[in-house]
């Protein structure tokens, strides 16, 4: 539970959570590969073969165990600008400057196909390829700006292992025919200009789609690197083999101007790429099939894709990502995020659910980033300068290496063999890298150390969580990872933690049973996860229940805790981390009484999650993205809350009142700089002196708020509620008059004095701020009240006739908050604690503030109600936060009583 906002953004110390200071540990250099007189533009691989696009048009095929070159593939008449391989088929696709796109097997190293765009060379180059194993789809970018694909026949693999002359039969009689003749290129389709005759398309010497056999391309000796000179084009080599087939992109395959600029990359969601952390895609599982692009134009656009072959679809455009900083040059992507390297050495990050940015990386300034490669969650970032970075989960920079002496073009993450191992058992991996200075080098690399808040899976288990296993143990394990997450939404430092905490939050509630998405709140805010868990259909309406939480926590000084504040830790009957009791394990006990409830059928209401990640912020862009998406939050009859704790050990509790607050800044300035005391004092009329007189007129001697008509509309103090103090002051050993004056009595507080200069005994300060709180209550008008403190201040500053200045500002405010005791949801709540501990709840108060509950009371036109779960022991924002182990499993118990009670209640 908030109970204060700090007078401006703090960002605590690094250190107080996870240290940002990461010793950066360098890859080792495995082999360097020369490709002589050309550069390296494009990079692929297989668990045999490393192969590298050149700029004169040759593919070279390299040994990954030997690093040996074993062939060179010869065929394309331009710049080999984007390579290209599907495992399942073992094929290797290559686009090229010559506006084709050439198919490679890569067991034989024959050539299968060529594939021409629509326009064909109207198309210009093919900077851009991506494979969609699912669909056998090829998809593609061009220089014209469109982007086109191409569905692949379905074969066998029993086909494709055949020979050449028995594949192109087998397409033959499959009814698979080549596209009818193209139109001739008057450069590439031409004769000897002596032979005077037109260019056709016979004129293209078949040679040119031939592979040079490894037994025909053998390294100097000496040499890790073979000549790359072409065989004589007038004599075919041994073992020479023409294309199969030779397709064509039909019209209806092309999406003409899907950018204004060249398509210059593209990735595919899920991720395929070797290196990859991304769970497999799964048809029917609910996940979309997405493509990224990124161009010139200096946009990222998102492509949803039919998912599979059957489907004559074309990708369809849901959204736009303007990066704004030039081209966009390269692309990766990892979950639902996207990487994208710009001109001038900026890497844009975007979260795709919540279509918001998440950084901007400065890698190198002014220098463009041409290739990136991802590790898991490690991203490697390759510059035109020739340096290579690696850059964490937590867009930390882990390590930086002059990797070229030229610009880095291309770049790949393969796993790395130590022996004939199948590529499943590689535990290494390789970052391959290719430059304009001829060279391909390899690097060895590692995986970066997956922390537990990085498991996908709840229960390890598969997509969906085990909910025949104990409901209790499923709570405890999803609780630790959560716990897990630094998300502390005070600190820029944890920013990326905030948004991973949410991600996880979303996955874990979808396994549970929920329909589960992120909402955007804003650029600098973190964003609001909503999840629905649908009761029992039923002939009439169904009650419909709104939870309140948030799953952000503050900060974790390291000194005091008896174990790390972010691993969940039992000790004694306790689960000590932050967040145990505020909020995550409120959170997580409410999803797991949905998801039991769901599991049984037995759920008669819809629940509806929001949870917020800047509570203990002040609940930014919280208020404007629920009003944005009140339709698709729907109706709601009820709000629930659990963010409190009880008053003793043993007594369970309902809370039914919350204080208000106004945060107001005051600040005393003159226009003179600091001055030395033993030289001024006296002469000067110093603002400090000011700010404790005018801080003075604010209380009088007995502690009262002198503020005029302050108390006016303050409740007086029933006869019942005075019995009510009594029995709650025998129960916590405290005075009635103590806990009537925390939870029901206005207060004010003056929580810091800052001075500029120093802050030593000889300053006299120009400036001094203080930052001062009131708690209000019913029927205090919040505005009335804010609009009080700032007059009376600037009345009481204008008598005493300083010639400093005052500034009042009033930085955050949020309602008090009166639940309705007789309300019949009350009762079903009432019911459910004592059902469970089998006792009569106190009803309790708080004298903090929640500013959420009486803004959504007031949004949706229902009443609240507030379920403490912790004990007062509990420690929330303290050191060794904790929450009972006991009365997390019986809160959860008492959640699915209250859903089964609601569900007889009327809409």
């Amino acid at each position: 539970m908030a109970v204060s906002v700090p007078l401006s953004p703090v960002i605590p110390d690094p250190s107080l959570s996870r240290s940002p200071s990461v010793v950066q540990h360098n890859p080792t250099l495995l082999h360097t590969l020369h490709q002589e007189h050309s550069s390296v533009l494009s990079l692929a691989a297989d668990d045999r073969n490393i192969y590298t696009g050149s700029q004169d048009g040759q593919i070279c095929v390299w040994d990954k165990h030997t690093f040996k070159l074993r062939a060179v593939l010869s065929g394309h008449t331009g710049s080999i600008l984007a390579l290209e391989y599907a495992p399942e088929k073992r094929w290797l696709f290559s686009a090229s400057g010559d506006s084709t796109i050439r198919v490679w097997n890569t067991r034989s190293l024959n050539p299968l196909h060529i594939l021409h765009p629509h326009l064909e060379t109207d198309s210009g180059d093919l900077f851009s390829l991506a494979w969609c194993p699912h669909s056998q789809t090829l998809y593609f970018g061009c220089q014209n700006t469109s982007l086109q694909w191409f569905v692949f026949p379905v074969t066998t693999p029993e086909l494709l292992s055949s020979p050449p002359s028995l594949l192109s039969k087998a397409y033959s009689s499959s009814g698979i025919s080549t596209p009818p003749s193209r139109k001739a290129h008057k450069f590439f389709d031409s004769y000897p200009r002596y032979t005077r005759r037109p260019a056709d398309l016979n004129a293209r010497n078949p040679t040119c789609a031939s592979c040079v056999p490894a037994t025909s391309t053998t390294p100097p000796s000496g040499s890790s690197t073979g000549s790359l000179t072409p065989p004589d084009p007038c004599i075919h080599p041994d073992g020479f083999h023409p294309p199969v087939a030779i397709f064509q992109v039909p019209p209806e395959n092309v999406i003409d101007s899907a950018h204004y600029g060249y398509v210059y990359c593209m990735a595919l969601l899920p991720s395929y790429r070797d290196g990859s952390d991304d769970p497999p895609f799964e048809s029917g599982r609910g996940r979309q099939l997405q493509l990224v692009t990124g161009s010139g134009d200096s946009t990222v656009k998102l492509w949803r894709l039919p998912e599979n072959q059957s489907s004559n679809d074309a990708p369809r455009l849901i959204h736009t990502f303007d990066c704004g900083v030039g081209a966009v040059l390269a692309l990766v992507v990892r979950g639902d995020t996207v990487f994208a390297g710009c001109q001038d050495g900026l890497v844009k990050v975007w979260d795709l659910e919540t279509r918001t940015l998440v950084r901007t990386l400065l890698v190198v300034e002014n220098v463009d980033i041409l290739s990136m490669s991802m590790l898991h969650s490690d991203l490697y970032v390759c510059s035109a300068n020739g340096d290579i970075q690696r850059w964490s989960s937590a867009f930390v920079l882990t390590g930086s290496w002059k990797g070229h002496e030229g610009i880095v073009l291309s770049s790949i993450i393969t796993p790395k063999l130590h022996t004939e191992d199948p590529v499943e058992h590689a535990t290494t991996y390789a970052l391959v890298t290719g430059a304009n200075d001829n060279m391909i080098k390899v690097w060895e690399v590692f995986p970066p150390a997956a922390p537990t808040s990085s498991i996908d899976n709840i229960d390890g288990f598969g997509d969906h969580a085990d909910v025949s296993r104990s409901i209790d143990d499923l709570l405890v394990h999803a609780l630790t990872k959560f716990v897990s997450i630094p998300s502390v939404s005070s600190s820029q430092v944890h920013k990326e933690d905030c948004r991973q905490a949410a991600i996880w939050l979303r996955k874990c509630l979808t396994q549970l049973g929920a329909e589960a998405s992120l909402l955007p709140t804003g650029d600098a805010t973190n964003p609001l996860v909503m999840a629905t868990f649908r009761g029992t259909q039923t002939s009439t309406p169904k009650p419909r229940v709104l939870f309140y939480g948030h799953y952000d926590v503050i900060s974790a000084q390291p000194s005091g805790w008896t174990s790390d504040p972010f691993t969940l830790t039992g000790r004694n009957g306790y689960l000590y981390g932050r967040g145990a009791t505020d909020n995550k394990g409120p959170v997580m006990a409410v999803a797991c009484a949905a998801a039991e409830l769901l599991a049984r059928r037995a759920l008669g209401a819809d629940l509806v999650l929001l949870v917020e990640g800047e509570e203990e912020a002040g609940s930014g862009g919280f208020v404007e993205t629920v009003k944005r998406h009140k339709e698709t939050i729907g109706p709601i009859d009820s709000i629930l809350v659990s963010n409190s704790t009880w008053i003793a050990e043993d007594t369970p509790c309902i809370t039914y009142g919350l204080r208000g607050v106004v945060h107001c800044n005051v600040e005393i300035s003159n226009e003179g700089p600091d001055l030395h005391s033993g030289v001024d004092g006296g002469a000067a009329r110093e603002p400090m002196l000011d700010m404790v007189k005018l801080l003075g007129t604010l209380t009088d001697e007995s502690n009262r708020i002198v503020i005029p008509n302050f108390y006016d509309n303050v409740r007086p103090l029933t006869e019942e509620e005075r019995q009510s103090y009594k029995v709650l002051s025998s129960v916590t050993q405290t005075p009635a008059t103590l806990l009537v004056a925390r939870w029901r009595e206005p207060s004010l507080t003056v929580h810091n004095v800052e001075v500029s200069g120093p802050r030593n005994s000889t300053v006299i300060p120009s400036s001094v701020k203080a930052h001062v709180s009131l708690r209000i209550v019913p029927d205090q008008a919040l505005e009335a009240i804010a609009s009080s403190v700032r007059e009376h201040l600037e009345a009481t500053f204008k008598r005493m006739r300083s010639p400093n200045h005052l500034k009042v500002s009033i930085e955050h405010t949020a309602d008090w908050w009166l639940g309705n005791l007789d309300d019949p949801w009350f009762h079903a709540l009432e019911d459910a604690v004592r059902d469970e501990w089998q006792v009569e709840p106190l009803r309790i108060r708080e004298g903090g503030s929640i500013p959420s509950v009486p803004y959504l009371e007031k949004e949706f036109s229902c009443h609240a109600l507030h379920l403490p779960l912790g004990q007062s022991t509990d420690q929330a924002h303290l050191p060794d936060e904790r929450i009972s182990l006991s009365n997390l499993q019986r809160g959860k118990r008492v959640v699915e009583r209250f859903l089964s009670n609601v569900a007889g209640l009327s809409r």
